[in-house]
């Protein structure tokens, strides 16, 4: 091939790759907004984080404002932006029954909001300062407290259908997540939300299915979301076994020294996953979270070598429960036993990552602490108390001056 060949080929081919990014560029300016505006309907399970695309949007618009509702044509509206679109939240600083305003995030016109709670539910609007709306979204946050688990390996079969006249009620399951770990049984299990069927649903919010939007939905009648109250999230659970995926690390070279360099019968431990330490308090509860998981994630929790499998461990499945997995994936122990103690090991989507050593020191060798609850609960009584018997001083000898004063009391030291 000649040199001149060569070169039309390059700049034929620069010529295509131009007119694809062109391209790329010009598809968000160009996508038409709707003449009226309409919601789209969307569901999510209470703890979960989420991402609201603005769709379209004019073409001289730089910035977008997102706007907060919690009914259609409410009169308190919340404005989830500084103006600029420059609001950036970090989803690991964020905490459970934190404020809306600090669990929200705009990134490229998108509103990400983390750990959603019911009373996040409402109206989204992708606008301008000015108050112009391009696009709405009908958001369902379906709390976790009622949800209801159903074991397939033990026969269980999930909610049967509802039907109230012209209404159908039902539950919509997510995908499977993958197997929560490797090598040996694990579980993996799928979310459930409710959803409705009804002619009677207002025009105004846009379905993916005719006529079936979410439990929640704006676009359900008070009288039809009475019928469905009762219906309560699902989650499916069945066992499952996958094998590890092969790695070849560094660690493997460094177990071979420490076999060589070691004597025999004393090699030293050397941990798979990075292994934090933390010492509680005989009596206390703990909350233990897989770094870096989310409760749309596949995790399992070890205790040393015990599968702490959700058929046994789920929330719900006892209610004397002591120790138990949440619907977010944490790990509770309630009142703190010295059986407690060990390592535990966290599985995120198959892959072993990380281990908690657990210690359990006795009331009598544990230091006193502000960040210790009932050290807190102490001082506060004890303040408290305090400004109680100064008041009742303060407000004898006030009535004594002015009985002594206006002398309308008896002289008690005669």
């Amino acid at each position: 091939m000649s040199l001149a060949h060569t070169t039309v080929l390059l700049w034929a081919w620069g010529s295509l790759q131009a007119f694809e990014i062109v391209e790329k560029e010009n598809i968000f300016q160009k996508t038409p907004c709707p003449a009226f505006l309409m919601f789209d309907n969307a569901a999510y399970l209470a703890d979960m984080s989420f991402e609201l695309p603005c769709h379209c949007k004019p073409e001289e618009v730089s910035t977008v404002v997102w706007f907060y509702q919690k009914h259609l044509g409410s009169s308190h509206t919340k404005v989830l932006t500084d103006f600029d679109g420059r609001v950036l939240t970090e989803a690991a600083q964020v905490r459970v029954g934190s404020n809306m305003l600090v669990r929200f995030s705009i990134r490229m016109f998108s509103l990400l909001v983390f750990r959603a709670q019911p009373e996040d539910s409402g109206l989204y609007f992708c606008g301008t300062r000015k108050g112009d709306y391009f696009y709405a979204y009908d958001v369902d946050i379906q709390s976790s407290e009622g949800m209801v688990a159903t074991f397939k390996d033990q026969g269980q079969e999930p909610f049967a259908d509802e039907y109230h006249g012209n209404l159908h009620v039902f539950t919509t399951f997510w995908e499977w997540t993958p197997c929560d770990r490797c090598g040996v049984r694990g579980e993996q299990w799928r979310i459930g939300l409710c959803y409705l069927q009804s002619p009677d649903l207002s025009p105004r919010y846009r379905k993916t299915v005719l006529d079936v939007v979410s439990c929640g939905s704006q676009a359900v009648p008070r009288k039809l979301r009475t019928k469905a109250r009762d219906h309560t999230p699902e989650l499916l659970v069945r066992s499952c076994v996958v094998p590890c995926e092969k790695k070849t690390t560094v660690r493997e070279g460094v177990l071979a020294i420490f076999n060589y360099v070691s004597k025999v019968g004393s090699r030293p431990w050397v941990p798979q996953v990075p292994i934090q330490f933390h010492q509680q308090r005989l009596g206390h509860g703990l909350i233990i979270s897989c770094p870096g998981a989310r409760p749309e994630h596949a995790v399992a929790w070890d205790k040393d070598r015990q599968y702490l499998y959700r058929t046994q461990y789920l929330k719900g499945v006892n209610r004397s429960m002591r120790v138990f997995i949440d619907h977010g994936n944490q790990l509770h122990i309630r009142f703190m036993r010295l059986e407690d103690r060990g390592i535990y090991y966290c599985w995120r989507q198959g892959v072993q990552v990380a281990g908690f050593r657990l210690g359990v020191t006795s009331r009598g060798h544990y230091p006193a602490s502000f960040s210790d609850p009932e050290t807190r609960s102490a001082v506060e009584l004890t303040l408290i108390g305090y400004l109680l018997i100064t008041a009742v001083f303060v407000t004898i000898h006030l009535c004594r001056c002015c009985c002594y004063l206006f002398r309308c009391c008896p002289n008690f030291s005669r």
